[in-house]
């Protein structure tokens, strides 16, 4: 019996090579899994490519619903945004790819896992990553770190001498990685830092915001522990909310993001994404805990926040840390219900009001005026105890300066002395 093989199947370029790759080099089936996280790309097209490349099996796994549930929320509830701008669309998907390949692996009773992440990229650190925490006896291999193929030409090449159809035309073009929560671009100018993105050419989810409309659109979002439930007041899964927060939001031009940034393995790159619903939900789940959180609960969850996302973007979904801090976040969680207002207008996202049942705004507190609960004069005895460190520290520079003023007149005191000395001497 044939070695079976499960590979993380896309349709394009890199993956349709690797099928007659993984054949002519490991005598295999090959079992071709799709994994459809929303997604934008012919189905059946695909796996008419997969099966005429030589694939033995096609399967498309619908991971939607556990993308949103399991993966968006949680990151989402974090607060994870890598290097202060990415929103992680990418990074969350490849351990739920891990996982089903496992799932298909197991089921299949095959002995890899292979997938089409090159030797520079992040990917390749995330899927093998993924596929050890939850398969460490499944051999995994990636064909660009061992195959002599060098670039996208060599690999037209290769498919054209078995006479494959190309599944990409010859004309240049930007690598991109779509799904639910975002678009990202990468190639042409974008390689070069100093050059301005073309985002006539490049933008599929989202408007400039030049071209957005004049009049901005008020629109509110329900939050049930921090997770998102409604929007303008009517009930919807999670799914049916981030497609029509990204129509929406692609409309006014929001969730647009030029970044150059930190790989895995070192490298610096630079991508342009697309996250418009991402990046309202985001600004508005932000809103909601500046409502319901105390001050030093949201000063910690700030730190978690970078951890957490330095966890995902790495590819350590699958770690007890990353399980100990999603629970830390649903712990915070539970006080975050509400409505979050915002105005959208040509790519801006501005805040026009939160309520919640859990806010911790009060008021009588937060007025000028004094109340009940809060005199001006007891701000005195705070106000001296919280600054005793400065007085402190002030206190004794003040000693220390004192001295050295004292040293510098004794010094320059003796000084004197000993030339009134030498002079009497002389005479």
């Amino acid at each position: 019996m044939k070695k079976k093989i499960v590979l993380a199947y896309s349709g394009g370029l890199d993956t349709t090579v690797i099928i007659p790759w993984l054949k002519e080099n490991q005598d295999c089936e090959v079992i071709a899994v799709c994994v459809d996280v929303g997604q934008t790309v012919d189905w059946k097209a695909i796996q008419k490519r997969a099966l005429t490349a030589g694939a033995s099996a096609f399967y498309i796994e619908d991971a939607k619903k556990d993308f949103v549930e399991q993966y968006i929320w949680p990151a989402l509830k974090a607060g994870a945004v890598y290097e202060d701008k990415y929103l992680l669309g990418t990074s969350m998907a490849r351990p739920l790819i891990a996982k089903v390949l496992v799932d298909y692996a197991r089921r299949e009773k095959a002995a890899a896992v292979a997938h089409g992440a090159t030797g520079k990229g992040n990917d390749q650190v995330r899927f093998d990553l993924g596929i050890i925490a939850l398969a460490p006896d499944l051999e995994i291999i990636a064909p660009w770190r061992i195959w002599k193929l060098k670039s996208r030409e060599d690999a037209m090449r290769y498919l054209a001498r078995r006479k494959l159809p190309l599944p990409v035309s010859k004309k240049k073009s930007y690598k991109k990685d779509d799904n639910l929560w975002h678009v990202s671009h990468e190639g042409l100018e974008l390689e070069d830092p100093a050059a301005e993105p073309q985002y006539k050419k490049l933008l599929s989810m989202t408007v400039l915001p030049e071209k957005a409309p004049n009049k901005p659109e008020y629109i509110e979002i329900d939050f049930e522990k921090g997770i998102p439930a409604g929007l303008n007041g009517k009930k919807m899964e999670g799914l049916a909310l981030i497609n029509a927060l990204n129509k929406i939001g692609g409309a006014h031009g929001i969730g647009i993001t030029d970044l150059v940034e930190n790989r895995v393995v070192g490298v610096k790159c630079r991508g342009v994404y697309e996250a418009p619903g991402g990046s309202i939900l985001y600004f508005a789940h932000k809103e909601l805990e500046r409502l319901c959180l105390d001050r030093q609960t949201f000063s910690f969850k700030q730190q978690v926040s970078v951890r957490m996302s330095k966890l995902i973007y790495g590819g350590f979904w699958f770690t007890p840390l990353r399980e100990a801090l999603s629970a830390f976040v649903d712990s915070t969680q539970n006080a975050v219900t509400g409505k979050v207002r915002l105005k959208l207008y040509k790519g801006s996202i501005i805040a026009a009001g939160s309520t919640s049942v859990n806010s911790l705004y009060n008021a009588n507190l937060a007025s000028f005026t004094t109340g009940e609960f809060y005199s001006h004069a007891d701000a005195k005895g705070f106000v001296k105890l919280y600054g005793l460190p400065v007085l402190v520290h002030s206190l004794v520079k003040k000693e220390e300066n004192s001295g050295t003023g004292k040293k510098k007149a004794a010094s320059a005191k003796a000084k004197a002395a000993g030339s009134k000395r030498k002079t009497s001497a002389k005479k």
